[in-house]
């Protein structure tokens, strides 16, 4: 089981992404399953992201909007398409960091730089 971690800022950001072959399956994301992901914007709110084996993700954004929806994995990325509270056609995906890492920085869609971090618990 590898100790990979999804970074990706808020669900309800909205990227196309173009498809690729898997390189990476879900037993890479074992870390993120039991824990948290939080994405830091500039101003010091911070979103949540949780993830479930199941393949469904919960969110909170920093605005403290709850959001849900499915999350794939395509290549080196993972892919969040939410469904809840408004079910969006577009999917967010984001590169999955090295082995091992559990802070980062990221780029919101909206340009802005997120400080990520993956944090043990629910």
């Amino acid at each position: 089981m590898s100790a990979r971690t999804p970074p990706f800022a808020v669900a309800a950001s909205l990227l196309i992404a173009a498809p690729a072959t898997a390189s990476i399956t879900p037993a890479d994301l074992e870390p993120a399953f039991t824990g948290t992901v939080i994405s830091t914007y500039p101003d010091g709110r911070q979103g949540k992201l949780w993830l479930n084996r199941d393949g469904s993700y919960k969110g909170q954004g920093r605005r403290g909007h709850l959001s849900s929806g499915r999350w794939s994995l395509k290549g080196d990325r993972i892919c969040l398409r939410q469904s809840r509270p408004v079910p969006v056609p577009f999917q967010y995906c984001t590169d999955v960091p090295d082995e091992g890492t559990t802070t980062w920085t990221e780029k919101a869609v909206t340009g802005e730089q997120l400080q990520m971090e993956l944090v043990a618990g629910r």
